[in-house]
């Protein structure tokens, strides 16, 4: 018998985890993330060409983006844990897609400041109760594989959208405007689909109990504490992927290459989101998150250094492994570590402390794109460095058993 991170092989789940819930909230993740990605790779574009803002101004749209998102995933995380936790889901994807709209309505750059808080609004109102949904779905033991699962499924979205995005582009005769217009059909349809999610009863029985009115910070432990800390400041030299989409401007890819760059990366997140939450269900969560900062590191400072081919594919497929390292492994974690009937707290805690730390980071990220030798090389370096160290210290605590992850009931 093996014992890995407090789990043994006794713990294999003895009831089915590909959920009903599980398998719908994938296909309602995929259709937005189907949305989200054909016109994510057009912003930087549209910003700053059609827009003619400058790199600053995208770390500032990108970062206020995430910032409400994460204050309102720890509102709606907290809330829905009392509540009903699908009306919080409709709602969220109904949000994300007006925002999608917006963006594309756009004529100077505030209005897409608007769309894409509105969009992260929408992604904050969801993001908790979703993972909560799906956490309290399927065994403890498998909750690893559920959310890598559920990553892969969502980054599937990512694969096909941006491609989306390229026969639009075609069809629309390279008019940005109008080839983002097609981003707000499959962000309708998630929305929709939502109508398809079943919450058990068990769980909402439990959710419409009154508040004991125990303080967050007594019912939430002290290594879920801990480990949310580490990673909340481990993300904030993660800076949003606008920023490196235009460093493949910046070092001339057409519009076509950047696409194209950006499906390899998601091609890679999604082959290993799966298997990365396998592992997480095996080994330390610790180490696994690890490998996926080593990635991060790995690909910042080669993107730092290369001037362009072959290279920078290369590096963009091995910036893949980083969310499908980290993403899924981060939730399945953090749901190990509180008890059930908080998990959407828990998920919101954390999440909401990662949508800030990407705030700073593209703050700090656009305001030193210019430096030294500009073009983003400075912070590009800061970050890889940074996540390299911190690669190393996540995994030496993992091994020492800092980061175990604890059997609380889900």
């Amino acid at each position: 018998m093996v014992a890995t991170a407090g789990v043994t092989s006794e713990d294999v789940p003895r009831r089915p985890w590909l959920s009903r819930t599980l398998i719908v909230l994938t296909v309602v993740s995929l259709t937005q993330d189907l949305a989200s990605e054909l016109l994510y790779p057009l912003l930087p574009l549209f910003l700053t060409g059609v827009l003619a803002a400058p790199p600053v101004v995208l770390g500032l749209v990108e970062g206020l983006a995430e910032a409400t998102a994460g204050v309102t995933k720890y509102i709606a995380g907290r809330w829905s844990d009392r509540r009903r936790r699908r009306p919080f889901v409709a709602a969220g994807y109904g949000l994300a897609a007006a925002g999608k709209a917006v963006v594309a309505a756009a004529t100077m750059w505030p209005v897409v400041l608007v769309g894409r808080v509105l969009d992260r609004f929408g992604k904050g109102v969801r993001s908790a109760p979703r993972d909560a949904l799906i956490a309290a779905s399927v065994p403890p033991a498998a909750r690893g594989r559920a959310f890598g699962f559920h990553r892969m499924g969502d980054s599937l979205g990512a694969v096909f959208g941006p491609l989306l995005g390229l026969a639009a582009l075609a069809l629309m005769h390279h008019h940005l405007r109008s080839a983002m217009w097609w981003a707000v059909v499959p962000a309708a349809l998630s929305a929709l689909l939502v109508v398809f999610v079943r919450e058990p009863v068990r769980q909402v029985a439990a959710a419409l109990r009154p508040a004991d009115g125990v303080a967050a910070t007594s019912v939430l432990p002290a290594a879920y504490w801990r480990v949310v800390a580490v990673l909340v400041v481990i993300a904030v030299v993660n800076f949003s992927d606008a920023l490196l989409l235009l460093r493949l401007i910046d070092l001339g890819f057409s519009t076509t290459q950047v696409v194209g760059v950006y499906v390899v990366f998601n091609a890679v997140y999604t082959l290993g989101s799966y298997p990365a939450g396998v592992l997480a269900d095996r080994w330390r969560p610790a180490s696994v998150y690890a490998v996926g900062l080593a990635a991060f590191g790995t690909a910042y400072l080669g993107l730092s250094r290369v001037h362009g081919g072959w290279p920078v594919v290369v590096l963009f497929a091995v910036y893949g492994l980083f969310p499908a390292l980290t993403d899924g492994v981060g939730k399945a974690w953090i749901s190990r570590l509180v008890p059930g009937e908080h998990l959407g707290r828990g998920q919101g805690i954390f999440q909401g402390g990662l949508s800030l730390a990407v705030l700073l980071a593209g703050l700090w990220a656009g305001l030193a794109w210019s430096a030294g030798t500009g073009n983003g090389v400075v912070p590009l370096t800061i970050a890889g460095l940074t996540g390299l160290v911190a690669s190393a210290g996540l995994a030496m605590a993992g091994r020492g058993g800092r980061f175990v992850p604890s059997t609380a009931p889900g």
